[in-house]
């Protein structure tokens, strides 16, 4: 297998989230946004995000990463004011205007680089990985993952072709991210699989459907209703959108369905099935899917530990999903890839 020196498109995760402080945002909140709010701070990976709350309506005020493109961001933006317009009942944040009705505001200080800043409607909700799982839970996130494709089915933006580590079209430039594993046989068993991906994945890529998608649905980044807890209340976080093909999204979404027991597969199908329901998979799709599902559990232990190897500081934030990705590794290890996709086959009844 060939060796990719890392890329470039290394030099955003790699840049320090902005340093704003809580009487700046507050000020930035109000004079700005029209916003007089009580202020705390989110968790964030690129970005630095805070909470704003106005009595009992709530918002989160993004301040973009310097390192970030205007023009990604941007794209951000539109994918979200699309989305409303074409499937209002989606529970996706809503752009929140300036007090101009601009979408986005730059924030310009002697010294440093501008940094864009928008405010997004603060969805009430649990987040996934605290919720007790269920398949109807499962198969409810994979109907509004289909929703959610078919939605930005239509939208296209000049920066939706932008490079990004976390995107599966290119994983293998992760491979020298690998060496830093420390156990050698968590080491072999990422590249087997990243070497799986190489030689059966990569060259279907270019004949699959290509959209704009989300490409992070993680349990972070997915709400479930505090009532109903097999609910979707909302999806959150499109920093990771890019241009890519449609069935990467679903892969991304499933690799953090892993039950403990049972078929490795199980709880993944549930998820897989639903979506297939409203957006069918075409057999070439399905195909490839237990491939790109284990390269996005590769991705994760490679980026997240090379990551919080440059930022102590932020290191249980990027490690949150480690450990399962490691799980997931090691139980899809016990597969054969003609079994898996004999399974998966058999869940979306295509045999």
């Amino acid at each position: 297998m060939t060796t990719t020196q890392l890329p470039d498109i290394v030099s955003l995760l790699d840049t320090a989230s902005p340093v704003l402080s809580m009487p700046q945002v507050g000020e930035i909140a109000r004079d700005v946004f029209g916003l007089t709010a009580a202020v705390s701070e989110l968790a964030g990976e690129r970005d630095r995000n805070f909470h704003l709350r106005v009595g009992e309506t709530h918002y989160v005020l993004k301040v973009s990463n310097p390192a970030e493109d205007r023009q990604v961001i941007d794209f951000q933006t539109g994918a979200l004011l699309h989305i409303a317009s074409v499937d209002p009942g989606l529970p996706v944040p809503r752009v929140i205007p300036t007090r101009s009705g601009a979408a986005e505001w730059l924030l310009t200080c002697a010294g440093q680089e501008p940094r864009v800043i928008r405010v997004l409607s603060f969805l009430q909700g649990e987040p996934l990985y605290r919720v007790p799982t269920s398949a109807m839970l499962r198969r409810n996130l994979g109907r509004d993952a289909a929703r959610l494709d078919l939605a930005l089915r239509g939208f296209f933006h000049p920066a939706a072709g932008h490079e990004l580590m976390w995107d599966l079209k290119h994983a293998i430039r992760v491979r020298d991210l690998l060496v830093h594993i420390q156990d050698r046989e968590q080491r072999a068993l990422a590249e087997r699989f990243l070497d799986n991906f190489e030689t059966n994945a990569l060259p279907v890529l270019p004949r699959l459907r290509a959209q704009v998608i989300h490409n992070d649905l993680n349990p972070h980044n997915v709400l479930v209703s505090t009532s109903e807890h097999s609910r979707i209340a909302g999806i959150i976080d499109f920093g990771d959108m890019v241009h890519a093909p449609l069935v990467n999204n679903l892969a991304v979404a499933a690799a953090y369905q892993l039950a403990s027991t049972g078929h490795p597969l199980e709880a993944m199908a549930d998820l897989i099935a639903a979506y297939h329901s409203v957006l069918p998979l075409e057999p070439i799709e399905l195909e490839i899917l237990f491939d790109l599902i284990a390269t996005r559990m590769v991705l994760t232990v490679a980026i997240t530990g090379w990551r919080a190897a440059r930022h102590p500081e932020n290191e249980a934030y990027i490690l949150r999903n480690n450990p399962q990705a490691w799980a997931g590794l090691e139980r899809f290890d016990s597969l054969t890839r003609t079994d898996a996709q004999a399974y998966l086959r058999q869940a979306c009844h295509a045999e």
